[in-house]
Order: C-alpha cells, then sequence, then structure tokens
C-alpha cells in the first residue's frame, strides 16, 4: 500500500518537478531508422487534453474551414468593427474564416493548393471558433502562377513543407529565400526520382516537365517523387504503428528527426493525441528533407538527440501574443531556433506545439 501510495505521489508530483528543472521535461527514446532518416520518439512527464482543436485538414475537409484569396469574403464578417481592409490578392496574405466549434491549429509548414499559386503557412497560430475572417501570413510556394479557377484553397493533405523550407518560412521570413529553398529540393526530387526512373516510372517526358515548374506541391504530387518519399516514410511509420501503444501510454509528444545522421528538427506537442494527428504530414516531411539532401554520413544517437531536446532556452525572446487566444514566442540560441506555441483560449495556458530547428 505504501509503495502505491509513493507512486501515486510521485506521478502528481512529477508535472511540478519537470517545471522546476528537477525531472527532465522530455526524454528521448531508442530511434527508428529507414536509410538517412532517423527519428527519436520523445516523451513527456505529462501530457494535456489537446483533443478539442481541430487541425487544418479536417477543418478543410469538412468545409467548416475556409481558405481564400484577400478580398474574396467582404459579406461573411459576422461583427462589422472587426471588418479587415478589402483589398485584392497578396501574395503573402491569405483569408481564413474558422466556421467550426473548435480552436483551429495551425502549423508553420502547411501548405495549402489553390488561388492565384499555393502558399505555405508561416507560423504557428491558432484561430478561435467561429471566427471573423483572418489575415494569414503566408509565402508563396508557387512563383510561376498568378491565375487560378477558384479563389479558395485546399489542404495539400498527406504532405507538408520539408524542414529545409519550414526554416526559411519560420526564421529567415523572407519570401526569396523560401523560393530558394523550393526550387533546390524540388529540383533535386525530380533528380532522385528521375534516376529510379525504372522503378518510379517517371519518364523522361515527365522529368523534363517537372524540372520545368514552380510548383512544390506538382512535384511532391508527382507519382514517381512519391514512390521516392514512400520508402524512406513508410518503414518508420510501420515501425511507428506497430509501437503506437507502448508510446502512447509513455506519453509520446514528439519526434527528434535526423537526417544522414545530422539532427534538423524537432516537432513536440501537447498530447500524444495531437501528435497521432500531424504524424503522417510529418513523418512525409522529414522523408522528403531525407530524400533531397546530399551531406556525408555520420552517426547520431539518444544522447544527442536528448541534449538538442534539452536546450530550448536561448540567448534572446521574442513573443507575439493575440489576447485570450495565443503567443507565440520565438527563442534564438546557439545555432538553432525555438518556436513554442502557447493556447492562451480558457482553460488552457499551455504549449500546443514546439519546433526547434538547426540553423
Amino acid at each position: 500500500m505504501f509503495r502505491k501510495l509513493a507512486g501515486l505521489f510521485l506521478l502528481c508530483l512529477t508535472p511540478l518537478l519537470a517545471t522546476a528543472g528537477m525531472v527532465p521535461r522530455y526524454k528521448v527514446l531508442a530511434p527508428i531508422s529507414q536509410g538517412k532518416l532517423t527519428v527519436f520518439p520523445i516523451v513527456a512527464a505529462s501530457a494535456r487534453d489537446a483533443s478539442w482543436f481541430l487541425t487544418l485538414d479536417e477543418g478543410v475537409r469538412s468545409g467548416e474551414v475556409i481558405v481564400t484569396e484577400a478580398g474574396q469574403l467582404p459579406m461573411m464578417i459576422r461583427r462589422p468593427q472587426g471588418r479587415p481592409q478589402v483589398r485584392g490578392p497578396q501574395v503573402n496574405n491569405l483569408v481564413l474564416l474558422n466556421n467550426s466549434d473548435r480552436p483551429l491549429l495551425l502549423l508553420a509548414g502547411e501548405i495549402v493548393t489553390g488561388g492565384k499559386q499555393d502558399r505555405v503557412i508561416a507560423k504557428d497560430r491558432i484561430i478561435p471558433p467561429h471566427s471573423d475572417p483572418v489575415d494569414l501570413g503566408v509565402f508563396c510556394v508557387e512563383p510561376g502562377r498568378w491565375t487560378g479557377a477558384t479563389n479558395e484553397f485546399k489542404s495539400m493533405g498527406a504532405q507538408m513543407a520539408q524542414p529545409s523550407v519550414r526554416r526559411e518560412a519560420m526564421a529567415k521570413k523572407d519570401q526569396q529565400a523560401v523560393w530558394d529553398s523550393v526550387r533546390s529540393s524540388a529540383n533535386e526530387a525530380v533528380e532522385v526520382a528521375a534516376a529510379a526512373a525504372p522503378v518510379a516510372g517517371m519518364s523522361a517526358g515527365v522529368a523534363g516537365g517537372l524540372r520545368g515548374t514552380t510548383s512544390y506541391a506538382r512535384v511532391m504530387g508527382n507519382d514517381a517523387v512519391q514512390k521516392e518519399v514512400d520508402k524512406i516514410a513508410e518503414p518508420v511509420t510501420r515501425e511507428y504503428k506497430s509501437l503506437i501503444a507502448e508510446l502512447r501510454a509513455k506519453n509520446a509528444v514528439g519526434v527528434v528527426a535526423a537526417v544522414n545522421g545530422q539532427i534538423v528538427w524537432a516537432d513536440i506537442f501537447a498530447s500524444p493525441q495531437l501528435l497521432e494527428r500531424y504524424w503522417p504530414k510529418l513523418v512525409r516531411s522529414y522523408a522528403a528533407e531525407a530524400m533531397t539532401t546530399r551531406i556525408a554520413y555520420s552517426k547520431v544517437d539518444v544522447a544527442a538527440a536528448q541534449s538538442f531536446v534539452d536546450s530550448l532556452e536561448g540567448k534572446r525572446e521574442v513573443s507575439e501574443t493575440e489576447p485570450g487566444v495565443f503567443r507565440q514566442t520565438e527563442i534564438t540560441g546557439d545555432g538553432y531556433r525555438v518556436f513554442e506555441l502557447t493556447s492562451l483560449l480558457p482553460k488552457t495556458g499551455f504549449e500546443v506545439h514546439i519546433a526547434k530547428m538547426v540553423q
């Protein structure tokens, strides 16, 4: 009985100790590897209930979330005093409307396709339920097009921008840097798929057409390119699924991703359920990074991944707050950036998503 009471006391005390720095906030487990890609599951001392957050994919699929070019929703504003200035389409702005009963979680790196050109979400944020139209900061990932049959967008679905593209949008916040990264990543993806043409089924004509496109979504959505991404992503996904019950029981809330033995990224969520909902998109983004990266091989171990997760503070912090909704904090350290999204909605006050990148 004493042991049970002591164990229960420790379980209740763990979140407080973790906050005080006496118990590691996160622990990195043994890796899952396939080819160039290695991912380390991250477990937390405690988890939050984040099940009520809506994802972009879920909202767009249900029709409750609408993303469109700027200036296309003037008649859908619920409160006249909140009316944004009506203007024409803008490269780095879209308008989003959340008609659902749930707060919408947006992650930097999620891609929406359609409108006059495809865009990538520039930063993490939360959109409250039944929101007025919100100006959404984005970057173009298709510079060669400025026409469209419809102004509305859909989610790219099972793919989001790979870490090298997310990094330029989140840290540099520079459109030209995003274009440069998109061009480099897309070109490399085409070359990898073309080299595997007898297996992947990419003809010379298709490869030539993709080399000429400026659309990141079109390249990554090509069947031959997807096959190459799947070669890396699917074995990792299968092993992850085989461990899912065990990982959920241990409060698995994130992963550290390494390419050719070099750590590049970490994504950490408030709960195992939230991680599971984003996992298919995340693993494919890491796999795309592995497919398109040419660096010398080196070995990475659990200790290195643990050290990466332990260092979430830095020399400089800049916060942006939407009162009562969210706070996003950008932390700059030696050779890395951390982006923390904290929910300020009623009964929350916790970090919903943390992204850490190597610079």
